[in-house]
């Protein structure tokens, strides 16, 4: 079992950071690649974005000045610099604890990843994702207390930290999974979504109904 990450709770200016980090498409991408692979240089890097030493070189030290991912001191040497993630568990204040510019950076960062998860989903019902097997996608309700809400979470990342590895102790055949665990009061909901978080349109074609209410395999709606 992995140990727990330090948590890192982002309160004033550093929320509004993060934000603007996260809106650019290169920072965005640098962070995932980091996250995947643990440890890279702009060399790398760039030839896995497709964009040039010069621009992943700016990116990674504006990042590093945002104290999102740092050098790893031991394996630089001249103008060549190794890079690692910070982000472990980044969190951002409680709601009610929040002042009125935290929430709105808080929001704006929620609303950036939800639609990239949105994104995510959407590829994988229309069958971007041909691997059998691997899309799991469960959908549920439960009555909960506000305490057993919170541990409920609290087990959700314990399991997480169970299968967590170092990119060098990873088994053969492991794929990058994406785990998103949503838990939050469903009161009269339905079905409707904000403008700002419509998913991607997509051909006709591409979403044609299953009689089962089924998508690829392991998908399953309540």
């Amino acid at each position: 079992m992995a140990e727990r990450p330090e948590t890192r709770v982002l309160t004033g200016p550093d929320l509004k950071v993060f934000y603007k980090a996260l809106s650019n498409p290169v920072r965005r991408d640098i962070l995932s690649y980091l996250g995947e692979h643990g440890e890279a240089n702009s060399t790398s890097v760039a030839k896995a974005l497709g964009e040039s030493t010069g621009t992943t070189s700016y990116h990674l030290r504006k990042l590093a000045e945002l104290n999102l991912i740092a050098e790893i001191g031991e394996r630089s040497s001249g103008r060549e610099r190794w890079w690692r993630s910070l982000m472990r568990d980044i969190h951002t204040p409680p709601g009610l604890e929040m002042t009125a510019d935290e929430r709105e950076a808080a929001v704006k960062i929620g609303a950036l990843k939800m639609t990239q998860d949105l994104t995510l989903v959407v590829r994988a019902y229309s069958g971007h994702d041909t691997s059998a097997g691997w899309n799991r996608i469960h959908r549920s309700a439960v009555w909960m207390t506000k305490d057993q809400a919170a541990a409920f979470a609290e087990e959700y990342q314990a399991l997480l930290r169970r299968y967590a590895t170092e990119p060098g102790d990873r088994p053969d055949g492991a794929r990058r999974m994406a785990v998103r665990l949503v838990v939050l009061p469903d009161e009269e909901c339905g079905f409707a979504l904000p403008q700002e978080l419509e998913p991607p349109e997509l051909e006709p074609q591409e979403l044609e109904a299953d009689p089962e209410d089924s998508g690829p395999d392991g998908f399953r709606l309540p």
